[in-house]
């Protein structure tokens, strides 16, 4: 089974790319989505959440008042890297879950997809990664849109993330989102079949 990691910067168009190799039935770890589902009641982060920042950040129905840890966790480097040992053990259990369960239901191709993987625990679960890419200025217009934010504030958080020179180096593959979504889509459906033609070939002795 090849792993592969998906990755780019905000407004991308990453979305996009692993949206069709859902379609296309490839089983995928979203690891935005797995990092919201840790914060959720239940998770055994969140005890651990309000014995580091505080009691309060946890409502009395037990779910987590995800501002005010924000604001203590983001406030200082020691707080943010304290919200990552904290929650990152976690992620990566239930990303390592997903993928085991994959590679047991016979897949050959298996997806992590997520903001941050270059640099992170998440990119040793990689075989390969792939990369999107997009023009800053289309990049800029597209969080605009969907965000609801200004030129400065979307700019402010492309700068915030990792270079696209950065992922560009550590990429296997990469796909340029400089079209239409159309185009996009159309890449990706001849990467995946790339891909799949790779991992079906008989291994050699």
């Amino acid at each position: 089974m090849i792993v592969l990691g998906v990755t780019g910067r905000s407004g991308c168009g990453k979305s996009t790319v692993t949206s069709e190799f859902a379609l296309r039935g490839v089983p995928a770890a979203d690891g935005d989505q797995i990092s919201r589902e840790v914060l959720l009641p239940g998770s055994p982060c969140l005890g651990l959440l309000a014995q580091r920042f505080g009691s309060d950040i946890l409502r009395a129905d037990g779910t987590l008042d995800r501002r005010l840890l924000a604001d203590r966790a983001f406030a200082t480097q020691e707080g943010t890297a304290a919200l990552t040992a904290i929650t990152h053990p976690e992620i990566l259990r239930r990303v390592r879950e997903k993928k085991q369960q994959a590679a047991q239901n016979g897949a050959r191709l298996f997806l992590i997809d997520g903001a941050a993987i270059i640099g992170t625990p998440f990119e040793a679960e990689c075989d390969r990664l792939l990369v999107v890419t997009a023009p800053l200025e289309q990049s800029v217009a597209r969080i605009c849109a969907r965000d609801g934010i200004s030129e400065q504030m979307a700019l402010r958080r492309l700068n915030a993330q990792l270079p696209e020179q950065t992922l560009r180096q550590k990429a296997d593959h990469i796909l340029c989102n400089d079209s239409t979504p159309e185009q996009l889509r159309q890449k990706t459906r001849l990467l995946l079949a790339e891909l799949l033609e790779e991992a079906n070939a008989p291994k050699k002795q």
